[in-house]
């Protein structure tokens, strides 16, 4: 309850309501005005007392560097370019005398420049301009639902294999794919045997083949990475050799399985990036020690390799 003669505090808490007062024979003060809210700042903010005090309206002055605001994104403190209120042109525009004027302009200017910078970077960060992503580099390449169709397989054949027939409900070769806004895939695994194998010999001999066509992302940074790795998969049996591979696409790579035992057969794959388009080929033979044919060392699968990626690479622009 306040003392009579006290001034009540506007900010202070609501006072519970008072009983009715008998009449009093001499006039009463004028009450005062309920208590209002503080009125919030330029950015929701509650200001102290002494900020809340009505201003005088100000004749708005036209700016012709002034640059626009991003909502709720203050810079610079809620202030504009080098400091400046809001829409208030930089100081030596409209008149002065001597050769403040021209510091003031170069000066306004300096700070319209930063204004825009700032305004550019925003944009950039909140994907604020349209159309900006880069476009995809896909060198050509084309995406196709059956990539079986454009392996080319002559260098396989010239080195004494041919395709298996398909047994049953399993076909040979086998493909699939899939579009997409973002990555277009494409696979394709064909079953070979060697020529020489008779009925009872033991083999696996199989060639699969990938590609890609990254249309949001560029595969570059991450492309090399991505096989170096298997340098870092070694068993007490196996390890893997990663080699750089000239003459195919913006890079290439090859990978090798080296057994640390007696080995017969290979695991070689082959990796190109050209452009945002990356290719993989990859072969894998088993050949049993009793058989009568023998294996490819990974040197010659290596070779076998590049010759068929180039011919189907090639196939696939078209």
């Amino acid at each position: 309850m306040s003392t009579p003669g006290e001034t009540p505090n506007p900010y202070g808490p609501p006072q519970p309501p008072q009983p009715p007062q008998p009449p009093q024979a001499a006039p009463q003060p004028p009450q005062q005005s309920p208590p209002q809210s503080p009125p919030p700042g330029p950015y929701g903010q509650v200001l102290p007392p002494q900020a809340q005090q009505p201003q005088q309206p100000q004749q708005p002055q036209h700016n012709p560097y002034a640059q626009p605001t991003m909502p709720s994104v203050p810079v610079g403190g809620g202030y504009g370019p080098m400091g400046m209120a809001p829409g208030a042109p930089p100081t030596g525009f409209g008149g002065g005398s001597g050769g403040g004027g021209g510091k003031g302009w170069l000066w306004g200017l300096g700070g319209a420049v930063v204004a825009s910078a700032v305004w550019a970077g925003v944009l950039f960060a909140t994907g604020g301009f349209d159309g900006d992503d880069a476009e995809a580099d896909l060198a050509g390449y084309r995406y196709t639902t059956n990539l079986c169709t454009p392996t080319d397989t002559q260098s396989f054949k010239d080195s004494g294999y041919q395709q298996k027939d398909g047994t049953g409900s399993t076909s040979n070769p086998q493909h699939s794919s899939s579009e997409n806004p973002a990555l277009d895939s494409m696979t394709c695994n064909i079953d070979f045997e060697p020529n020489a194998a008779s009925s009872s010999d033991y083999s696996s001999v199989w060639l699969y083949t990938t590609a890609s066509l990254h249309k949001k992302t560029d595969p570059a940074p991450e492309f090399e990475a991505q096989y170096r790795a298997y340098e870092d998969q070694k068993t007490s049996s196996y390890s893997y050799q990663v080699s750089p591979v000239s003459g195919l696409g913006d890079e290439a790579y090859v990978v090798k399985q080296e057994g640390r035992t007696s080995s017969t057969g290979a695991y070689v794959i082959l990796a190109v990036r050209d452009g945002w388009m990356t290719y993989q080929s990859t072969w894998s033979e088993y050949v049993s020690s009793s058989a009568s044919a023998t294996a490819k060392t990974p040197e010659e699968a290596t070779d076998m390799l590049k010759k068929s990626a180039k011919a189907t690479l090639e196939k696939m622009k078209h």
